[in-house]
């Protein structure tokens, strides 16, 4: 019964990327039909080409790979510093501190747009990749993330005795924090990962038509008067594939820290 139900749950999950493969490998006919066949066409690679000759998309992907890494790895190492600090670190104003973090999440981002694209502008960044990179280096969900798995992933007596066997504190972060939150911290990547990728009202703004990234390559295919639905979802199946990447490298780092943890347990 729950082997049953799970499997039904992954074709479910699977089904809307099998019928975008599905469209993309045809032509936008088969939308018509009465009963749509459920095998794959012939024309992916065809639609795929007219993909990249319809938009800059290898500029695309190239662009989304910088800013989606580069974020991610950024938001892990800093939320995970921030987390550490917060959790097991005393020190004047913390707490008053980690609350202006959270309050920081009730402010709704589009209040920002304006005043961040200004800065962009004088800094000279407007149209760069950097533009969308920098004001997404750490965040505050990541924060608050990392903050509260440590505190019970990670005891203070550990930290204690590394401390008494003459670690600093880099050391103590290193060699005893990353450890025991790598599970929270392959999550927190597979999900900043996937946000920044999906990322779409910023770049639109910042960013030209000449060097977009993936989200707003896409927007392009469908801007004319008439859409063509194989193509916008050929550009969109090219465009699952990091993200199906990402998920299974950090999914089997989740997976590994869990079983870690519970074999230690």
């Amino acid at each position: 019964m729950v082997y049953g139900l799970l499997i039904a749950f992954v074709l479910g999950s699977a089904f809307p990327f099998y019928w975008s493969f599905l469209v993309a490998s045809r032509d936008s006919s088969m939308l018509t039909d009465t009963v749509p066949s459920l095998l794959p066409g012939a024309n992916f690679l065809a639609n795929a080409q007219r993909v990249f000759d319809s938009v800059p998309f290898w500029k695309a992907l190239g662009n989304s790979v910088i800013v989606a890494g580069t974020v991610t790895l950024t938001t892990v190492l800093f939320s995970t510093l921030a987390g550490f600090a917060f959790a097991k670190l005393r020190f004047r104003g913390r707490d008053p501190l980690f609350l202006f973090v959270v309050a920081t999440l009730a402010v709704p981002t589009q209040l920002g747009v304006i005043p961040l694209y200004l800065a962009m502008a004088e800094f000279g960044w407007a149209n760069g990749v950097q533009a969308v990179i920098v004001p997404n280096l750490v965040t505050a969900v990541g924060v608050f993330w990392m903050r509260q798995y440590t505190v019970d992933a990670l005891p203070f007596e550990l930290v204690e005795a590394a401390r008494m066997d003459g670690c600093s504190m880099i050391r103590v972060f290193w060699h005893v924090c990353l450890p025991a939150v790598r599970p929270a911290a392959a999550f927190l990547g597979m999900f900043t990962f996937m946000t920044s990728w999906n990322d779409f009202l910023w770049p639109l703004i910042v960013l030209n038509a000449e060097n977009p990234t993936v989200q707003v390559a896409l927007e392009k295919l469908q801007s004319g008067y008439y859409v063509d639905y194989s193509l916008v979802l050929a550009g969109t199946t090219l465009a699952t594939i990091p993200i199906l990447i990402v998920f299974v490298v950090l999914g089997r780092q989740i997976v590994a820290g869990i079983m870690q943890g519970a074999v230690k347990g």
